[in-house]
């Protein structure tokens, strides 16, 4: 059986480059490697990352990109709009979950599908509904099975050396 020569890039009849294809691409990695490029994301990204509410951030954050540099320089020396944000809210539903000591899941069955101000998190606090009552025992005794699985992992791995 005769095989046609192909040209590096070309495909073949399986649907595969040919090898001389794949050597040149590998070695046009290496040369792009050389060089380092910014990383960056979208501002939804970085939002979840700084644990705050995308929607009630500056419009300049929400319509750019994000360097990693950018990201650090707020996480490290925070602007007062985020300082803002992160204390009076409206905070992300990870951080709502968080501050009344339930999952994200527990808050849907709550009802809460929107993200709240630090102000009506208190308020549920207080009033205390019986569905957050109900979802702070099962995230208790979520936390306590994790504890119990943790502690017998780390028996068996002590026996097995």
């Amino acid at each position: 059986m005769i095989l046609p020569s192909l040209s590096p890039g070309q495909v073949t009849g399986r649907g595969q480059r040919s090898w001389s294809a794949v050597a040149h691409t590998l070695d046009t990695l290496g040369l792009m490697t050389s060089h380092q490029s910014t990383q960056t994301m979208k501002p939804a990204t970085a939002a979840k990352k700084l644990g705050v509410y995308l929607e009630a951030t500056p419009a300049e954050f929400r319509e750019g990109v994000v360097s990693r540099a950018e990201l650090n320089e707020l996480q490290a020396n925070p602007p007062q709009w985020l300082q803002d944000l992160r204390s009076n809210g409206p905070h992300p539903r990870p951080a709502v979950a968080a501050k009344l000591g339930v999952s994200i899941a527990g808050l849907a069955r709550g009802g809460v599908t929107e993200p709240l101000t630090t102000e009506q998190i208190e308020t549920l606090k207080q009033e205390s509904p019986e569905w957050l009552e109900r979802e702070r025992a099962t995230q208790a005794e979520v936390r306590k099975e994790a504890e119990r699985i943790k502690r017998k992992n780390a028996e068996r791995a002590e026996r097995s050396g």
